[in-house]
This record gives structure tokens, C-alpha cells and sequence, in this order.
């Protein structure tokens, strides 16, 4: 099997290059703002299957500039999809819970409506139809609350307010699984091969367990990193932001166990590892 990564630097992407020998080619090799990049890196390379760890991750900026995240979440996976199906390999392909409208408590499953809240949303699932539509064996892996010793998330920006700050204000009433970009990252290369071999793609959703707070997570975080800071729950109203967050981003991730065997993971085992790799 020979991996073709698209980003290199991000949480994924990072994981991916720690954990198994793939090309992971970033900006300078293929700029997937440019129409045909994404097609002419997988013909130069000639992979046996293809991954898609890059993405606009930037939710509040993605409200002013739409088009330009629709070109990097829609128009380059349609691109690198369409190329995959030609040749006959594997496409696996990273979402999120944004497509979905984040409303009520119950997890969502994959076949649920969705209703992107925001602009990041709406081109995230653009590009899954997009994926679909291009009718080759493509695997799209939705998850949440993304967290790594790697680029910026919300474990490294709780562990940074932490140095100068003993109390916080986090919000509370939007729940979800956060998810190690290392679970992931195994978790992709564990379908590809699967793919590789035979087994065919889907839809699916991929989550950290249980399922908590921004605030009760923060807690975690400082309590398993030694932290003496006081957390108070404030509502989302209370933190408005340019692009809508979901309340509920809870997923079921019961069919990925069922078709791949592969558990949700337990996001307080990768959480001390991450912090283990931060020194504390």
C-alpha cells in the first residue's frame, strides 16, 4: 500500500507522517486553491490509495470568505475524488460534525439530515457530496473536537491561558466527543488497508468517548495536567462568536465498529498522552 497524503502540517496529517510511511505533500507541491493541483499530485505519484487530511479549519473566517473554504473543503476533495474513481483507488476523506444542524441531545447518525449552522459547515458537506458523487470507493470519516500536541486546538489553548490565569470562563452547553488527531490518523490507515484489500468505503463517524462539555473537558485538562484553574460554565450566548457553533455535536459512531471494528476512542487515554508530549 502506498499512502498519498494531502496536508502536511496539520493535526492529522502530522499523525499520519508519525505513524506509517506515506507521501504527504502540503502548499508547495500541490496548491489546492488551484483547479487541477490535486489531480496532477495524485497522477504524479501514483499511489494505491489517497487520503485527505487538508482542509479550511478556520470556522469564524470562513463566514467572509465562503468561497475561498468552499474551494479548499469542496472543489480539491471533488478533484482528488474524481481522480481516485478513474483510477480505481481508495479515497478516504476526513468531515465533521458541522454538517449536521447541532440541535437537541440525542448523537447523530450518519444518515440524519443535515443542516450546516455555518459557512465552515455548509462547505464541509459540499465536499462530502462532492466525494459521493464521483462514484469510486471513498471512505468520509466525520469527527469532532480535534485535540494533538500538533497546530492549534483547544487542549494547547487551555494549557496556555493556564500559565497566566487561575480561573476561566468556558462554555457549557455545547457537548460533543473531542477526538485525538492520533486515533484518527490510525483510524484512516486502518480503512485504507481495509480498502486496499477489497472492503468497501461508506460513510462514517469517528468520535472521542464519553461524551462532555467544553467546560467539563477544560476541567479534565487541567486537573490531568496538575493545573490549579478554576473553571465557570457560561452559556454560548454568553460567548458569541461570527459563525453559529453546534450545541449538540454528540455522533454516533456505532457503524464504524460494525463495519471496520474499530471502537470509538477513549479521549482521556489520548489526552494524557498529548499532555505526556507537552511535558505536563
Amino acid at each position: 500500500m502506498t499512502i498519498l497524503v494531502f496536508g502536511r502540517n496539520g493535526q492529522v496529517a502530522t499523525e499520519l507522517r508519525a505513524q506509517a510511511e506515506v507521501t504527504a505533500i502540503g502548499h508547495a507541491e500541490a496548491d489546492l486553491m488551484t483547479e487541477g493541483a490535486a489531480e496532477a499530485a495524485i497522477a504524479r505519484h501514483a499511489p494505491t490509495v489517497v487520503i485527505n487530511a487538508a482542509a479550511w479549519t478556520a470556522v469564524d473566517k470562513a463566514e467572509a470568505e465562503e468561497a475561498a473554504a468552499m474551494r479548499l473543503n469542496a472543489d480539491a476533495p471533488a478533484e482528488m475524488a474524481a481522480a481516485c474513481a478513474a483510477r480505481g483507488i481508495p479515497f478516504c476523506h476526513v468531515s465533521t460534525d458541522y454538517v449536521f444542524a447541532g440541535t437537541g441531545e440525542t448523537p447523530w447518525c450518519e444518515d440524519d439530515p443535515v443542516a450546516p449552522p455555518n459557512a465552515y459547515g455548509r462547505t464541509k458537506l459540499a465536499g462530502e457530496r462532492a466525494v459521493i458523487a464521483a462514484g469510486g470507493n471513498a471512505a468520509i470519516l466525520r469527527t469532532s473536537w480535534v485535540f494533538s500536541a500538533h497546530g492549534a486546538n483547544f487542549v494547547k489553548t487551555m494549557l496556555r491561558l493556564s500559565e497566566t490565569r487561575d480561573s476561566l470562563t468556558v462554555v457549557a452547553d455545547q457537548v460533543g466527543g473531542p477526538t485525538p488527531a492520533a486515533d484518527i490518523a490510525a483510524t484512516l490507515l486502518r480503512m485504507a488497508q481495509a480498502m486496499c484489500d477489497g472492503q468497501n468505503g461508506g460513510l462514517y463517524h469517528y468520535a472521542g468517548a464519553p461524551m462532555v462539555s467544553w467546560a467539563d473537558f477544560a476541567r479534565a485538562i487541567f486537573a490531568r495536567a496538575g493545573r490549579n484553574v478554576t473553571v465557570e460554565d457560561i452559556p454560548t450566548a454568553a460567548y458569541p462568536t461570527p459563525a453559529a457553533r453546534p450545541l449538540n455535536s454528540r455522533l454516533d459512531c456505532s457503524r464504524l465498529e460494525r463495519d471496520f471494528g474499530i471502537a470509538a476512542p477513549h479521549w482521556k487515554t489520548g489526552l494524557d498522552k498529548v499532555l505526556a508530549q507537552l511535558g505536563g
